[in-house]
């Protein structure tokens, strides 16, 4: 078997494979490559010795079955006979739905999330979107700090159960989609430095040193990544890739590492004959993210919009603290502003950022699936001192009504695990690390982060403490008991109807056509045929339609047709969906 590994700094590479050792040669043909044959089959463990150092695993190792520290295992990707014949599965049209394998089942594996995968087809889902699944020290974490970028964490499954849970979802018409983090690697376990010039002091992140993408050593590194996503995707056969705060990317190069991957993704859909996109998370309001290279974009399919959840959020709660503040200054306005045009921050102040952000999208020419709408996400639940959700809050009308704008809304939905019953659980940080000193830097860190803004220590749940994990695990039983499965049924009729109404899946954004009242918090708008009616408000009100035949489609209260004066009288906390005969 041919072993190689990119390590321009070394005089010496040494391959360890099972009980033997063997010096690489370098390559004459690829600067900085070491490269040699050795014995060896599926499961064989190896690793290399870099001069006079301790062996490490491979940069590009497909499976660490001791975790990032141990040695590396062969992985002969021909051994799995695929069982569903898959054509793939595209973006327009789709509903998504984020699941941490961790927590989804109290198993927290692949193979026992696949034995739940029949409750997102009776949801109606088009696609799951798994968190993170690169390996990490320790057992349980949100996956964001991930070390080996190639190999899938041991304690999920490992590589064969990834296929497993590919095969079954294809098998039930789902497509499933990756969310993978370029941006940084995690504090523990990370051992790319000791091989070449993975990270660059020239640009700074959140997360310390950038990922090199632009200085030198940087072709070989924006390599490495790129063939880590291809990897993931014809491996696999995933549909698609989630890529973490891209706007964290730091690349001055011309031809930007966004482009290069949306390109090389292209070209393996080409190659496999199925379609294959690629999703970013952007803090940037930036629309060259999401335009086509052929314009002069960067050629994602789509981005998450954080400024529909930000909107509705304001609207549902009234909070107003840190990035809400501009939204819950006119809430509904702002709900209607990102509904038709996408952005609320389009060129205007950001009292956050305490600047203008963002750009104003071409409606003409960005269909609205190029959009992700959410009304809970891992971030916006996890991230609050006690992970709690919307059901933690508000009422089961106020639910009902965050779930019709959600999947009526012209971008692409996606739904977060458990928020289609209103899950009672929790989803909290929690973490993990093996190194002491790291886990109480950590713990540390939460408390202080979140005291700053007014909570008491012991109110922050400790993130390495394993019931902070067990917590956030969903509870099977909920959705067969009230007010649970009233929810859950709203839900799936929702996902029903934008899969039965071609108005509700139509790209265009110019198209749709809001009205509001801020003081009596309702809110309507059209889409073609179909009109859609929220009332936030505790009591009920008249919100006017007009004429013209109109019949209800859905509604979370029993409530009339509009009648002669175009008026439709919305029950408080409650919403309808109507189309014109």
């Amino acid at each position: 078997m041919q072993f190689e590994v990119w390590a321009p700094q070394a005089d010496r590479v040494t391959l360890r494979c099972d009980d033997a050792t063997r010096a690489l040669a370098r390559d004459p043909s690829r600067p900085g490559w070491w490269s040699g044959e050795a014995e060896a089959r599926d499961g064989s463990r190896y690793g290399f010795a870099l001069d006079d150092g301790p062996v490490l695993p491979d940069p590009r190792s497909r499976r660490q079955p001791d975790g990032p520290d141990g040695l590396s295992a062969v992985v002969d990707h021909g051994r799995y006979t695929w069982r569903a014949d898959w054509d793939g599965r595209p973006l327009p049209g789709a509903v998504l739905y984020e699941l941490h394998v961790g927590t989804y089942t109290r198993e927290g594996t692949l193979d026992a999330a696949a034995e739940r995968l029949g409750h997102l087809v009776e949801l109606g889902v088009t696609h799951v979107e798994l968190m993170p699944l690169c390996a990490f020290p320790g057992r349980h974490g949100w996956g964001y700090d991930g070390v080996s970028l190639w190999a899938v964490h041991e304690p999920y499954g490992g590589p064969e159960a990834l296929k497993r849970f590919v095969d079954r979802a294809h098998e039930l018409g789902l497509g499933v989609v990756l969310d993978v983090v370029h941006n940084h690697l995690g504090p523990s376990g990370n051992h790319l430095p000791a091989f070449g010039p993975y990270f660059t002091e020239t640009h700074h992140t959140p997360w310390g040193a950038a990922v090199n993408l632009d200085a030198p050593g940087s072709d070989e590194v924006r390599a490495f990544l790129v063939d880590s996503a291809l990897a993931w995707l014809r491996d696999y056969r995933l549909d698609g890739l989630r890529l973490d705060a891209v706007h964290a990317l730091r690349d001055t190069r011309a031809c930007h590492f966004l482009e290069e991957l949306s390109a090389a993704v292209d070209a393996l859909a080409d190659e496999a004959g199925r379609p294959l996109f690629l999703v970013g998370e952007s803090d940037l309001n930036d629309p060259r993210l999401i335009t086509p290279r052929a314009e002069h974009g960067l050629g994602l399919r789509a981005q998450w919009n954080d400024d529909f959840h930000h909107a509705l959020h304001t609207a549902l709660t009234g909070e107003s603290q840190g990035y809400y503040a501009d939204f819950a200054r006119a809430p509904f306005a702002s709900l209607a502003k990102t509904l038709s045009g996408g952005f609320f921050h389009d060129g205007t102040y950001s009292s956050f950022r305490g600047r203008r952000h963002g750009r104003p999208l071409d409606r003409a020419r960005v269909p609205g699936h190029r959009l992700l709408g959410y009304g809970q996400t891992h971030d916006q639940v996890g991230n609050r001192a006690r992970g709690d959700r919307l059901s933690h809050s508000l009422t089961p009308g106020l639910l009902a009504c965050a779930a019709t704008l959600t999947l009526t809304a012209p971008f692409t939905p996606m739904l977060f695990m458990g928020e289609e019953w209103a899950a009672g659980t929790p989803w909290q940080f929690f973490t993990d690390h093996t190194d002491p000193e790291l886990a109480e830097a950590v713990r540390r860190g939460r408390r202080r982060e979140f005291a700053a803004h007014g909570w008491a220590e012991e109110d922050v749940p400790d993130p390495q403490d394993p019931a902070t994990r067990d917590r956030s695990c969903l509870d099977w039983s909920e959705p067969e008991r009230e007010p649970h499965a009233r929810v859950l049924a709203w839900y799936r009729r929702l996902v029903a109807l934008r899969a039965a109404q071609p108005d509700l899946t139509d790209p265009d954004l110019a198209d749709i056509k809001v009205a509001y009242d801020e003081e009596a918090r309702w809110l309507a708008f059209r889409r073609g045929d179909v009109r859609v009616a929220v009332n936030l408000g505790k009591e009920a009100a008249a919100i006017p339609l007009g004429t013209g035949g109109l019949r209800v489609l859905a509604a979370w209260d029993p409530v009339e047709a509009p009648g002669a004066d175009g008026q439709l009288l919305v029950p408080g906390e409650s919403c309808v969906v109507l189309t014109q005969d």
